[in-house]
């Protein structure tokens, strides 16, 4: 990392060309320590496959956009660098299943994370008041700015919406990671996976 921090987490963001979670065609990942984004890392992808305009009406990414980025294979070595061995976070299961399928599809190891958090998951259960906990509504409700559908943007956010989660509950990753039930009681077990 660029500053010497030591990492709380990693947040993954990704979008896709198609209905096919494997179609990773933007990464963004967001390192936290101590609350605050300290590094961050992004990169458009080839995903080798076709752009559904419905996805391309979302993020805004085509064939154009992509067109001499490397495919999951180039930055494959980057994203185990960044989260093998780290605490990851999400938004929603959707962008782990990704990263697993984008693996399995090109005969990659799968990332070797320590520990993935669902950062939805936590929100609602800290955050209960909330009229709902999607990215732009918790935005809204924290006052955090960001644009919708960026893969890192949507990483950072989900990052700060992980450490108000754990400030409202007034306790670090490790010790959710620790006792989930004892510590945050209303987050569920579940939000914890191996």
């Amino acid at each position: 990392m660029s500053n010497g921090a030591r990492p709380d987490y990693c947040v993954v963001d990704v979008e896709t060309a198609n209905h096919g979670r494997h179609s990773i065609c933007q990464i963004g990942v967001a390192v936290f320590a101590g609350g605050r984004m300290v590094d961050n890392w992004q990169s458009l992808v080839d995903p080798e496959e076709d752009f559904f305009h419905f996805n391309v009406a979302i993020h805004g990414i085509s064939a154009e956009t992509v067109a001499g980025a490397p495919n999951w294979a180039g930055v494959h070595p980057e994203v185990a660098r960044l989260l093998n061995g780290a605490v990851v976070a999400s938004h929603t299961p959707f962008d782990r299943g990704a990263l697993e399928l984008a693996c399995g599809r090109c005969g990659l190891p799968q990332i070797a994370y320590r520990k993935w958090l669902d950062t939805c998951t936590l929100a609602r259960a800290a955050f209960p008041e909330f009229p709902n906990h999607k990215l732009p509504t918790l935005a809204r409700c924290f006052g955090i700015e960001y644009k919708a559908h960026d893969a890192l943007e949507d990483a950072r956010v989900a990052g700060e919406v992980l450490a108000y989660a754990l400030a409202r509950r007034g306790i670090t990753v490790e010790e959710l990671l620790a006792s989930p039930q004892q510590h945050i009681g209303s987050f569920p077990r579940e939000t914890v996976r191996r």
